[in-house]
């Protein structure tokens, strides 16, 4: 597959050829798309880091495996010395524009950081559960992203406040409240991401504080939360819509904020239709119409600046009509009839993506764009 600069350089050589830039224009363009590209994760840079984290799991479990044998000093020295190693040569490496090795080294310096909370605790018979452990690696994590200014410790430290709310926010045997605080780490995160310039770490993010949303409704009140959600990721729809510009100054995620906005307001509009579901009357009727009238407006206002909008339009409305059908005509229809419904609402469903797909390609076609 060809990288996203070679495609440029194809692009505007085409371009300059139709004589919509000049060869000057087209220069420019390649060269700013070949920067850009060097600053994106190369398929090299990718199997650096995957390799780094399972050498870094590697080093952890050895020293499990052998924890007894090793003795209590030499088993803090080795896991600090892992750390040390890997932050500092990592450092190093990145002062001489190995930028790949560096964050591999980095992760698994923060690899090793976790697996020292969880061996010395076990070691030194400390107190605490497996979500204070994430937390706090978490908080170290975040830490380092911040202070070395890298995008792959950024993930992981969002990757790892994600896996802390999963835990706390669904395991049924926590004893403590709900982890409002995840509103403030979410917050510290989102601006270190800023920071650090790693979009895929507010991508993360959104979607996390959607997941959070669901859990708080269905730790109080769905019908009183779940709308909530709902029309607060309408109203975040409709301004990355209305104020794109503005939108993706605060955000910096390429413009895909409608898409983290729709997906909000389905969550909320399904949890809700979930609750008042046994009651097969008019409330449902209500919901479910708003529902669609909701993913028609979002293909309309924003689908044909992304497709991957669409797809998740056309997902919540293949759901929406299963959701219709098992609440509202499931006795009318025997299996039979289910069968038929079924097949009949996926063709109509191929036939409008199709002709969505068609009509959203047009101004591409017109201007040339293959």
């Amino acid at each position: 597959m060809a990288s996203y600069s070679s495609r440029v350089r194809t692009d505007a050589a085409r371009w300059v050829e139709l004589g919509y830039i000049d060869a000057p224009a087209a220069q420019a363009i390649s060269a700013d798309a070949e920067l850009r590209d060097r600053r994106l994760l190369s398929f090299g840079s990718i199997l650096a880091i995957m390799a780094a984290l399972l050498f870094g799991a590697a080093i952890l479990i050895f020293v499990a495996a052998n924890w007894e044998a090793i003795p209590r000093l030499g088993r803090v020295g080795a896991l600090f010395a892992v750390i040390f190693g890997g932050y500092v040569g990592g450092a190093v490496l990145k002062l001489v524009d190995h930028d790949a090795i560096a964050e591999g080294l980095w992760l698994i310096a923060a690899a090793a950081f976790g697996g020292a909370i969880a061996l010395i605790g076990q070691m030194y018979h400390l107190s605490g559960d497996e979500t204070q452990a994430i937390l706090t690696w978490c908080l170290g994590t975040t830490v380092a992203a911040a202070a070395l200014r890298s995008g792959p410790l950024t993930m992981g430290a969002v990757a790892l406040a994600s896996a802390w709310l999963f835990l706390v926010g669904v395991s049924f045997w926590r004893h403590a409240d709900f982890p409002h605080i995840f509103i403030g780490i979410a917050a510290v995160l989102w601006l270190v991401s800023l920071w650090t310039r790693s979009a895929g770490s507010r991508h993360l993010l959104l979607l996390s504080l959607i997941f959070y949303g669901a859990l708080l409704a269905g730790e109080t009140d769905i019908l009183r939360v779940a709308p909530i959600l709902a029309a607060l990721s309408a109203a975040v729809f409709v301004f990355a819509v209305a104020m794109p510009q503005v939108a993706e100054r605060f955000a910096r995620i390429d413009g895909l904020l409608p898409v983290h906005g729709l997906i909000g307001f389905l969550t909320g509009m399904v949890m809700i239709q979930i609750q008042i579901g046994d009651d097969s009357g008019s409330a449902f009727a209500v919901t479910a119409a708003i529902t669609l009238a909701g993913i028609v407006t979002a293909i309309v206002l924003a689908g044909r600046e992304s497709r991957g909008l669409r797809w998740i339009a056309y997902i919540g409305f293949a759901l929406e009509l299963c959701m219709i059908y098992a609440v509202m005509i499931q006795g009318m229809l025997g299996t039979a009839g289910f069968f038929l419904a079924a097949g009949t609402i996926l063709g109509l469903l191929a036939i409008a993506i199709i002709r969505i797909e068609k009509r959203m390609s047009r101004p591409a076609a017109a201007a040339g764009v293959p």
